[in-house]
């Protein structure tokens, strides 16, 4: 049995369920926006110790990305995270969401071959490309800067 792309589109427009947008960006909106409430009500309190500003700021990633493992470990996270899309994928917590997942979920494989092995799945290309965007960016930077005289 052969099916057109239109006849396939026809059915998956039929079957699919409707996504109510505006409703789910209100929800990723203020769920977003509690989690950076959250760091800046972290960020005030932090800054009212001995600490400088750039212990604050990595201080502040700390406690969010272990908040984020934390919940992920005992299954709030995700429980969150389906009703606040990317309110919760966008930012750091999203990617430490992403570490501790299938560390959990490859644990029972052991622990080089399940949890180190499958860890990284999903944060790796994040991480690849990220690291080399800012190589590139900073090889054309660094050619600009040479050659501007």
């Amino acid at each position: 049995m052969s099916v057109s792309k239109e006849e396939y589109s026809n059915m998956a427009k039929r079957f699919s369920p409707s996504s109510p947008i505006i409703s789910d960006c209100l929800k990723a909106f203020c769920i977003g926006g509690l989690i950076c409430v959250l760091a800046e009500l972290l960020t005030f309190f932090f800054s009212k110790t001995n600490m400088n500003e750039d212990e604050v700021k990595a201080l502040v990633l700390v406690v969010i990305i272990a908040l984020t493992a934390l919940l992920t470990g005992l299954g709030i996270f995700d429980s969150l995270a389906k009703h606040a899309g990317a309110g919760t994928a966008v930012p750091i917590t999203g990617f430490a969401n992403s570490i501790v997942s299938p560390a959990m979920e490859f644990h029972t494989e052991g622990f080089v071959l399940g949890t180190a092995a499958n860890m990284f799945k999903l944060a790796g290309p994040v991480i690849v490309f990220g690291c080399g965007s800012a190589v590139l960016y900073g090889l054309i930077l660094w050619i600009f800067n040479t050659f501007r005289g």
